[in-house]
């Protein structure tokens, strides 16, 4: 869409532009070249949400929208119906009018076999009389189908699959996409109308991001991408929806009127490939770089089967793959049935869906006393794994299912992603099913259950539940917390049963005595495990409290309040208010990490542990004052190859690094290694953050 010499020209606009927004006349400057900073800011969504491939800071683009948008508040009769501030919504829609496609929408005939395909071939060579078609194949994106008409090169309206011939029009939803163009040149193309077939979709980073925050605030997440991506679309809050960063792929004309003959018979494409060409070239993300070309079957088999083994490596889900016959000519001619196009097939990838019987609802306790229902399932393969239990995480995600027990349910998984109940099916219910109880008192305590306003989540209040104290003693004895080797959760359920440990302090007083007249304990052993005990004595401060368990402490916002103090206890002076000054702490970790210090059981088990002998003091405080690292910030992702994680964050605070829990602009260094996910994709939208190897990490550390 852009050349290199209009990038160019843009970019160094750009500059100037940010440049005269500190000015205190800026609405001088937009009054002379309004359109100007419109079309800087369509280039950089282009750039950011077409191509994934920004220029700018989101600091500073939203520096120039929120110039342009204030001074369109503040003159109103500059406003234009394509302008960027145009795609917020304002407040509520009222309904999704019904409306007809230009062009119905019919569904694709499936394939799942190469004999599929084959049969497929050949019915369009006897269709056409050609020996050998040419096939362009593109991936089958796995999301909310949609059509867009624009006339006039501007965004008339967006409406959804419907039922083939109608659809709901939700074109306030469609313009919270930022991939989808408000207006396109196809006048350039000769065309005055135009309807286009595309997918909504949320990609995976988005929806797991999208899910983490639900389930932070105690929300039930969505079940996968494609439900997120297709309930959005009819969601009446357009705020929401733009919140949910959705993505679109157009990928079909199904509807021209041309506006010049001429143009038509020159600028045109004559293939499905040039059509993608030409959607891409007007701002579109069309599946441009995706899509292969093919002459023949064969090659087109080989193709499909390669790319569902490296289906899970793309940023967004996908269940197949589309072939098309390129000609558009030839599109014509093979005409289609009342179904489906004759000139086109799905080939579907193997199945990550299964339905299976919900047999029972266990309840456990977590550390937090957060009470989680796990379904019991009839055993089930779904995506090369057989699944036998999944968490329901909690009583509103039982009744949003709508969930009895017996009930056959449809059961997902993608990739390495947790299975999902996807939904329920009343319809085939014989009347022997039975309503979910949830406990009102806790499962192994009986103590009552309490859930907070705000909470979705019913917990188990009492420090004392045998389930709280295991938990608990579990993570402290963790990898990443005291990383006591050879305690492992199947010592500690033994220890806790046979009475050896009630509580933490415990794990330091063990009787290795009476552990040694137990099976698989020998001399050499339990060796093992007391000086692993002794060696956890010197654990650093930040691993302590981490170890704690305090609730939204990670090991990062442990590594913030260890620095904050001297003293462990010392953060029982620090107020609410005090403690979110802190780096990275918001309201819930500052609530929770104040109600932790001041809890008199709390202080007391501490109190025992500094007696014991651990590290209470911080003896990393303030130690480094200039290093290599000083003033830089750092993020490890993947799998390093010749540092253990927790080795290499070490060297960054031993040579006067920060460490950073997120990708944000406040990071310098993102050190990407082997199987790097979301926190790269991430990284790369951000011009400042510098992505690095491990040997590059390496070569920064002084010798």
């Amino acid at each position: 869409m852009y050349n290199s010499t209009q990038t160019t020209a843009l970019q160094n606009s750009t500059k100037t532009w940010l440049a005269n927004v500190k000015a205190k006349n800026i609405s001088d400057f937009i009054s002379k070249d309004i359109e100007g900073l419109r079309n800087i800011l369509r280039f950089h969504e282009y750039r950011y949400y077409v191509q994934n491939n920004p220029l700018i800071s989101d600091f500073e683009y939203d520096t120039l929208y929120k110039a342009l948008e204030k001074f369109e508040q503040d003159n109103p009769g500059t406003i234009t119906k394509d302008s960027p501030t145009q795609r917020v919504g304002k407040g509520l829609i009222k309904d999704f009018p019904k409306t007809a496609h230009l062009v119905p929408m019919l569904s694709l005939e499936n394939s799942y076999n190469a004999d599929d395909l084959i049969d497929f071939d050949r019915k369009a060579k006897e269709l056409s009389g050609l020996a050998q078609i040419e096939y362009c194949v593109e991936p089958k994106f796995d999301g909310a189908s949609i059509s867009l008409v624009y006339e006039n090169n501007m965004l008339l309206r967006g409406v959804t699959r419907g039922d083939g011939e109608v659809g709901d029009e939700i074109t306030l939803n469609i313009m919270q996409i930022k991939s989808v163009p408000l207006s396109a040149k196809f006048s350039e193309y000769g065309i005055g109308q135009v309807e286009i077939r595309g997918e909504v979709l949320m990609n995976k980073n988005n929806f797991k991001a999208y899910n983490d925050a639900l389930i932070e605030e105690g929300i039930p997440p969505l079940a996968n991408p494609r439900n997120a991506a297709a309930g959005s679309l009819r969601i009446k809050d357009t705020a929401e929806v733009s919140r949910r960063n959705l993505e679109a792929f157009l990928y079909h004309v199904s509807f021209i009127s041309n506006s010049n003959q001429q143009a038509k018979d020159t600028k045109q494409p004559t293939t499905h490939a040039g059509m993608l060409e030409m959607l891409w070239n007007l701002g579109f993300r069309s599946p441009k770089n995706e899509m292969k070309i093919f002459n023949g079957i064969e090659d087109v088999i080989k193709h499909v089967h390669d790319f569902e083994k490296e289906r899970d490596a793309l940023g967004y889900e996908i269940d197949g793959m589309v072939i098309k016959v390129n000609d558009l000519h030839l599109q014509d001619e093979l005409g289609m049935t009342s179904h489906h196009p004759r000139w086109a097939i799905a080939f579907k990838f193997k199945a990550r869906q299964g339905t299976s019987k919900l047999i029972a609802v266990d309840f456990q306790v977590g550390r937090t006393g957060a009470v989680t229902p796990v379904a019991k399932i009839e055993p089930v393969q779904v995506g090369g794994v057989t699944v036998s239990s999944i968490s329901i995480h909690n009583e509103d995600y039982i009744k949003e299912k709508n969930l009895m027990l017996g009930d056959t349910i449809l059961i997902e998984r993608s990739g390495d992603v947790i299975p999902q109940i996807v939904k329920s099916f009343p319809e085939l219910r014989n009347g022997k099913e039975k309503k979910i109880q949830f406990p009102t008192h806790c499962p192994v305590c009986g103590h009552a259950l309490f859930k907070p306003e705000e909470d979705a989540v019913w917990r188990c209040i009492n420090l004392n539940c045998a389930a709280h104290i295991v938990e608990g003693i579990i993570h402290f004895v963790s990898k990443d917390a005291m990383d006591i080797k050879s305690f492992g959760e199947a010592n500690v359920r033994k220890f806790y049963e046979l009475g050896f440990i009630k509580n933490i302090p415990d794990i330091y007083n063990l009787p290795f005595e009476k552990i040694a007249q137990l099976d698989g304990f020998g001399e050499k052993s339990i060796g093992k495990l007391q000086q692993a005990i002794e060696d956890s004595k010197k654990q650093p401060l930040n691993r302590l409290i981490y170890a704690l368990g305090i609730r939204y402490v990670g090991e990062t916002t442990a590594k913030t309040l260890a620095r904050a103090v001297d003293h462990l206890l010392q953060l029982a002076d620090y107020s609410e208010e005090q403690l979110k000054q802190l780096e990275d702490i918001g309201v819930k970790v500052a609530k929770t990490v104040y109600e932790f210090f001041h809890n008199e059981d709390n202080i007391r088990l501490l109190s025992q542990l500094e007696q014991l002998g651990l590290q209470f003091n911080n003896s990393n405080k303030n130690l480094v004052t200039g290093g290599n690292l000083t003033g830089q910030t750092f993020l490890f992702t993947g799998t390093l190859v010749q540092l253990k994680r927790n080795d290499a964050e070490a060297l960054v605070e031993k040579n006067g690094g920060k460490l950073l829990s997120a990708v944000s602009s406040n990071l310098n260094y993102l050190v990407a290694g082997e199987k790097a996910g979301s926190k790269l994709e991430k990284a790369k939208k951000i011009p400042s953050v510098k992505i690095i190897s491990e040997e590059d990490f390496l070569k920064m550390l002084p010798a």
